[in-house]
């Protein structure tokens, strides 16, 4: 276990040092988030000192949320300070909804990453310490968190970052972690260095501020060293929640096929690793997470719905789709109007967003749609309105479109939104399905290659 006693100032600096140790190399660029309380400045105060022998770029950045009255002399602190130490800032000034389903603190918290994504830096530092990460640890178990949740703040994390950063995204560090909030005053003190102090630190009404002053002293009574105690459950959390990611990557990579899940093969998982495996297939496809509540209730929909039932299950503007033994996630939109109609000039490419996909026309020798035999009448592109029949193999009798589209196994809802290619009043072509014998380009005949594809499967 970590031991309790605070780190002596010489002790922090190297311990701060050697946590980032791949970071600071010369020339890199690493920016300090600096809000102005303790442990921000400490962090600042103990890189700069790491400058000089280290060689590496620094720079810090204040995000003003605009909710304390105070927080333009907080923002006027920060750029006071930054110009004593010759460190660059930047100040982000953004606006929190003061009425979020999330609540003010998430809502702020979401805004202020945003920003943080927006940085040009090799590496970000947080100023969080090991008391953040204690009240983190008890705050989402209270609030029934799962083995992520219960992980509370890794050490390292990687977020998309912002101009020139690819790959894996820029590095998000906390070099404090494992620092007790005491042993950072004692070093802002030793050191002679002021900061600011949020008032609503101090204001229980907010849930965490409850456990900081109500809750965790009379814990500490008991259990002096629950700081550590806490921060050591957090890593084994961690390395079980690691096992699962694990695990569902390789669930993943034999269920989901085409990004597309094979119910037969999820359906042999048990109820706990098909919703771990669940939870990362959602994750990957941009769903937000969901309760646990909610999971198992689409766990259930999508393994004991009957083989026939549409079951479209939908959060955030995306839907998550069964059809035919497989599932897989759209987007939500809303149906086009039954009479949409547009007529085609020659493009050789249409995006058409309220149909959800792309529409191309590409020039062909020998094969595809007759130019020639299409252009004997107007050309248009229109809904499917029932009744409609089409003979795209020559050797075989005409068939109703409807039968047509069940043949090729395309999905009801995706029937209501496919555009036909009409000549005139005659349908010629649809995409999936094929072109009407009467209409295909004959041997050495100037064609049209069709082709239709959903936006979000590019």
């Amino acid at each position: 276990m970590a031991s309790s006693k605070k780190p002596a100032s010489s002790d922090l600096l190297q311990s701060v040092s050697d946590r980032l140790h791949a970071q600071l190399t010369p020339g890199r660029h690493v920016t300090v988030a600096l809000s102005g309380g303790v442990d921000s400045v400490v962090l600042l105060h103990l890189l700069h000192r790491l400058q000089r022998e280290r060689a590496f770029v620094l720079s810090a950045i204040h995000v003003n949320h605009q909710i304390s009255p105070n927080a333009a002399d907080w923002a006027g602190f920060c750029v006071a300070l930054c110009a004593k130490l010759h460190v660059p800032l930047v100040v982000k000034t953004i606006r929190v909804p003061r009425r979020s389903q999330a609540g003010l603190e998430a809502a702020a918290r979401t805004l202020r990453y945003r920003a943080f994504a927006e940085l040009d830096t090799d590496c970000l530092l947080l100023a969080h310490h090991l008391d953040d990460q204690a009240e983190t640890v008890l705050l989402n178990l209270l609030r029934g968190a799962g083995v992520r949740g219960a992980a509370a703040m890794p050490e390292v994390r990687h977020q998309a970052s912002g101009v020139g950063h690819q790959g894996d995204g820029t590095p998000i560090v906390r070099p404090l972690l494992d620092v007790p909030r005491a042993a950072l005053v004692a070093y802002a003190k030793k050191h002679r260095l002021a900061w600011i102090e949020d008032e609503s630190n101090l204001d229980a009404a907010f849930t965490r501020n409850y456990l900081r002053h109500a809750v965790l002293p009379a814990i500490e009574q008991r259990f002096p060293a629950y700081r550590q105690t806490l921060a050591r459950a957090a890593r084994h959390f961690a390395e079980a929640d690691s096992l699962l990611d694990e695990l569902a990557a390789s669930d993943m990579a034999r269920v989901v096929r085409d990004g597309k899940l094979k119910l037969a093969l999820l359906q042999e998982y048990s109820p706990a690793r098909a919703k771990n495996l669940l939870r990362a297939y959602f994750a990957a496809q941009g769903m937000p997470a969901l309760d646990a509540e909610r999971l198992q209730e689409w766990l259930r929909q999508l393994l004991g719905a009957r083989g026939d039932s549409r079951v479209a299950l939908g959060v955030a503007g995306l839907v998550l789709r069964r059809y035919r033994g497989e599932a897989w996630i759209e987007p939500d939109t809303p149906a086009p109007a039954a009479d949409w109609q547009i007529t085609w000039c020659g493009e050789r490419e249409l995006a058409l967003p309220e149909l959800g996909g792309r529409w191309s026309m590409m020039p062909v020798q020998g094969e595809g749609l007759s130019v020639a035999k299409l252009g004997a009448a107007s050309v248009a592109l229109r809904l499917r309105q029932g009744g409609e029949k089409l003979k795209p193999d020559c050797g075989r009798p005409r068939k109703t479109l409807k039968h047509l589209l069940q043949e090729a196994a395309i999905p009801p809802w995706q029937r209501e939104r496919l555009p036909l290619l009409y000549s005139g009043e005659v349908l010629v072509a649809v995409p999936g399905i094929g072109i009407d014998c009467a209409y295909q380009a004959e041997p050495g005949e100037s064609g049209l290659r069709l082709a239709w594809v959903l936006t979000y499967t590019e």
